[in-house]
């Protein structure tokens, strides 16, 4: 009885563990990051984006589609190329110095 207890209270543990890592990128959002679309390349998107054409992170399938975001550090999005509403086009990725 005591072993079953124990195995019951292992996966309580994970399956919370496991949930607290899917809502940490919401948690991190609210205070020091901020949307950002046209920054993402193919496959990087962090969620669905604003055409409907897809509804998960990561299945973007441009390079730098204005309608797919990915955070960025608060009040970096543009220099980074991208802008903070979704537009049509592709944004234009910060140019290395």
């Amino acid at each position: 009885m005591v072993k079953n207890t124990f195995n019951q209270f292992a996966l309580a543990a994970a399956v919370a563990g496991a949930l607290g890592l899917a809502a940490s990128p919401v948690f991190a959002a609210e205070g020091s990051k901020e949307k950002c679309y046209g920054i993402s390349k193919a496959g990087e998107n962090d969620c669905a984006n604003s055409a409907g054409t897809h509804s998960c992170a990561g299945n973007s399938t441009v390079n730098y589609d204005g309608q797919d975001w990915k955070y960025a550090a608060k009040g970096s999005c543009e220099k980074l190329g991208g802008k903070s509403e979704s537009f049509k086009g592709r944004g234009m990725p910060a140019k290395s110095s």
